[in-house]
């Protein structure tokens, strides 16, 4: 009788049941660039935000026309639908710093405060990115411009592990989608060949199954622009084999630890080889598998042709004839325990077995084999 291993990276890998198939349709390859108005004057009256204070509370009365000037801005948040900012902004006049939308602020005001951050996101540079990020203005991670999009989305675009890490230090929200496609910087990274930034990203925790507008996950997308990339093109070569590399990053981190049950059909040849998949926790749900994510071992017995079954616990351990260790084994599909040479035994159980409180006892179990017997001391 032989026993599949619940071996972490072998046989306890399951694919996501969500993969889509992709659509012709590919990712834009122009990078998009983030806005912003540069001017000299760094004082701007906000005498439209009477107006909206007003709208807000029609009984408001204030003998001033207006809040003053802007002395600066000293914080900022995105909206909760990401279709804009607010900023906190301290006034000369003495009034509190009050929150206000980016629509009633001087576009040279917020272009002072902005433009450094996003030239350092478009540049990929980490230490300014940095700087700014401790700079006591308690500015959001998260800004975003008028597409929706983030520092995040930018930096993971242009490939900088340096710049992704200092934001998501930051508490970056790693699966923020865009309002211009609903992109995330998975996507981004995906889209735009960065196997190193997808890698991090998904080390960092960022979702590899979020989907876009089309339903799309990033890598739905790598595998949409592969396939319109030309093969034997000596000057796409690069950006192929850049594209296999986040397939293959994605498709890791899509699948996810899960006991194999029993490896029923095989399909394909060569490096397109499958196997149909059940799971032991996946009920009725069989799933095809690329051969290159399953255990060696599993499709070994699978071509031998060995019986499948799954263990429940280890009752037993003796030294049999050939000096080795086996394990009574008890299974969840069959009534008889046997034993098993160790190499057939998952080692979480053996751990398992061998980690209780428990006393040995060597015994002749009447036909010369030296059998272990265990009991509780207790």
């Amino acid at each position: 009788m032989h026993t599949l291993f619940a071996n972490q990276s072998l046989s306890r890998l399951k694919l996501s049941p969500n993969l889509s198939i992709p659509s012709p349709s590919f990712f834009p390859h122009q990078f998009p660039i983030p806005k912003t108005t540069t001017h000299n004057k760094q004082i701007f009256s906000l005498r439209a935000i009477q107006n909206q204070e007003t709208q807000r509370n029609p009984n408001h009365q204030n003998d001033d026309d207006s809040y003053g000037e802007v002395n600066k801005i000293i914080g900022s948040k995105a909206l909760e639908d990401a279709t804009g900012m607010e900023y906190l902004i301290e006034w000369k006049d003495g009034h509190a710093p009050s929150w206000v939308p980016s629509n009633f602020i001087a576009k040279d005001v917020i272009a002072e405060y902005e433009t450094p951050w996003w030239t350092a996101a478009k540049k990929g540079d980490d230490s300014a990115l940095l700087e700014l990020l401790q700079a006591d203005d308690d500015r959001d991670v998260d800004t975003v411009d008028s597409s929706g999009r983030t520092a995040l989305h930018f930096v993971a675009g242009l490939g900088s592990e340096a710049c992704v890490r200092v934001l998501a230090e930051a508490g970056a929200d790693l699966n923020r989608r865009d309002n211009s496609g609903g992109l995330t910087a998975l996507h981004m990274a995906a889209g735009y060949v960065q196997p190193g930034v997808v890698k991090l990203l998904t080390e960092l925790g960022a979702d590899p199954e979020v989907e876009e507008d089309r339903g799309k996950t990033p890598l739905d997308l790598a595998k949409e622009i592969l396939n319109v990339t030309p093969k034997g093109n000596p000057a796409q070569f690069a950006r192929r084999l850049g594209l296999e590399n986040v397939i293959k990053i994605l498709n890791e981190a899509i699948f996810e630890y899960a006991e194999v049950q029993e490896l029923l059909e095989k399909r394909g040849k060569g490096d397109n080889v499958e196997y149909l998949v059940k799971w032991k926790d996946g009920g009725d749900e069989n799933e095809w598998v690329k051969g290159g994510f399953i255990g060696e071992d599993l499709i070994r017995d699978f071509e031998a042709g060995l019986e499948y079954a799954i263990a429940e616990s280890v009752m037993g351990k003796r030294v049999g004839d050939d000096g080795r260790n086996e394990y009574l084994v008890k299974w969840t599909d069959i009534d008889d325990a046997t034993w098993e040479p160790e190499e057939n035994v998952d080692p979480d159980l053996i751990k398992e077995f061998d980690g209780d409180d428990q006393e040995v006892q060597l015994s002749n179990d009447g036909v010369g084999s030296t059998v272990v017997e265990v009991s509780n001391p207790n």
